[in-house]
C-alpha cells in the first residue's frame, strides 16, 4: 500500500520570530477486520481483500499544540524582553539559580559547558554587566523541547524550523531525507549548501537580518570578519550556541569548530568576501547555488498544506 500521508505545515508566532512545524501525520496500519469502513467486494468476483488498510495514530493537532506550548513557555521564561521572565529576574538579582526551576538551570548549566567547550568564544556574560544571558542557544533549546514534545506524541517525522534553526527528526515521505538550504547571506534567493539528513540539527548564525549583532568577546567590538556559519550536529540547543561562536570567533573559527569535529559536529561559514569553507566531512552540497532553494524543502510526493495555526 502507498503511504499518502501528506506532510502538514503549522505555524507559530513566538519568541519575537516565527516557528514554523513540518510534521508528517503518525500511523500504524490497521487490519482490514479493524475498519470501521470496508469495501464492498467487485460484484460477481471473491475479492481477497475484504477491507482496505488505513492510516490511524495520535492526534496530530493536540501533538502540535503541546509542542507549541513548549516554546510559549520558553518564551516566558527566557524572554530578555519580559520583566517577569527567570532570565529578566535573575539579571536584576531578584532571585539565584538555585531559585529557579530545573530546566531553566539546565539551559544555564549548557550555556557554562558551551562557554567552557569553546575557549570563551560563546560568552553568557556578552552584555558587559555583570550578568549571564543564555540567549545564544535559548532559541535551538527551545525547538529541540519542541521538538521531544512531539516524539513523546508520537509524531516521529517532523521538522522545527525556530527562524532557520532546525531540528530534524524522522523523513518527509517514504526513502526521502529531509533537505535544508543554507541560504547565501548576500544573495537571499541564492543557497550556498544543501543539507540532507533524518535525525539532525542545523543552526545558522548571521548577519544578514540582524546586522553585526554578535560581539567578539576578545574586543567587545562586533564580530565582522563573518557573514554566516551553520554548524550541523546531533543537538539544536548546542548547534546554535556553537554557531554563535563561531561567528564571533571570526577568523578563528575553523579552528574552533574543527575542534568540534571530533564530537560529531560539522561547519560551514561564509565570509565577508563571500567566500565559502567547510569542514572536510560536512554533510550538505557546498557551492551548489543554482537557482533559488527554500530553507526546508519536501519532496513533491508529499507536499505541506498551507499554513495554518496549531
Amino acid at each position: 500500500m502507498t503511504d499518502e500521508r501528506p506532510v502538514r505545515v503549522y505555524a507559530e508566532q513566538v519568541m519575537g520570530t516565527v516557528v514554523s512545524i513540518a510534521v508528517r501525520p503518525p500511523s500504524i496500519m490497521l487490519p482490514p477486520d479493524r475498519l470501521a469502513i470496508r469495501r464492498p467486494p467487485r460484484p460477481g468476483s471473491q475479492d481477497p481483500r475484504p477491507g482496505r488498510a488505513a492510516w490511524a495514530g495520535p492526534d496530530l493537532d493536540a501533538a502540535v499544540a503541546a509542542a507549541v506550548a513548549r516554546l510559549h513557555r520558553a518564551d516566558e521564561d527566557f524572554s530578555t524582553f519580559k520583566t517577569g521572565s527567570w532570565v529578566s529576574r535573575l539579571r536584576r538579582g531578584e532571585i539565584g539559580l538555585e531559585d529557579c526551576p530545573g530546566h531553566v538551570r539546565e539551559v544555564y548549566r549548557l550555556a557554562d559547558a558551551c562557554q567552557g567547550r569553546s575557549g570563551g568564544w560563546f560568552d553568557p556574560a556578552w552584555r558587559g554587566d555583570g550578568t549571564l544571558d543564555p540567549t545564544g542557544l535559548v532559541k535551538g533549546w527551545a525547538a529541540d523541547v519542541a521538538s521531544a514534545a512531539l516524539t513523546t506524541a508520537g509524531v516521529t517525522d517532523h521538522c522545527v524550523n525556530a527562524a532557520g534553526d532546525l531540528r530534524l527528526r524522522g523523513t518527509p515521505a517514504p526513502g526521502r531525507s529531509w533537505r535544508v538550504g543554507i541560504t547565501d547571506p548576500f544573495q537571499r534567493d541564492r543557497v550556498v549548501a544543501v543539507v540532507e539528513g533524518t535525525d539532525l540539527a542545523v543552526a545558522t548564525s548571521g548577519t544578514a537580518e540582524q546586522g553585526s549583532h554578535v560581539l567578539n568577546p576578545r574586543t567587545g567590538a562586533p564580530a565582522t570578519d563573518l557573514a554566516s556559519v551553520t554548524v550541523v550536529g546531533p543537538d539544536l540547543a548546542m548547534a546554535d550556541a556553537y554557531a554563535t561562536a563561531g561567528l564571533a570567533a571570526g577568523r578563528s573559527a575553523p579552528e574552533l569548530l574543527n575542534d568540534l569535529v571530533g564530537d560529531g559536529w560539522e561547519w560551514l561559514t561564509v565570509d565577508a568576501a563571500g567566500e565559502v569553507d567547510s569542514s572536510a566531512g560536512f554533510r550538505g552540497q557546498p557551492g551548489q547555488t543554482d537557482g533559488p532553494s527554500p530553507r526546508v524543502s519536501v519532496t513533491r510526493e508529499t507536499p505541506p498544506s498551507p499554513r495554518s495555526h496549531a
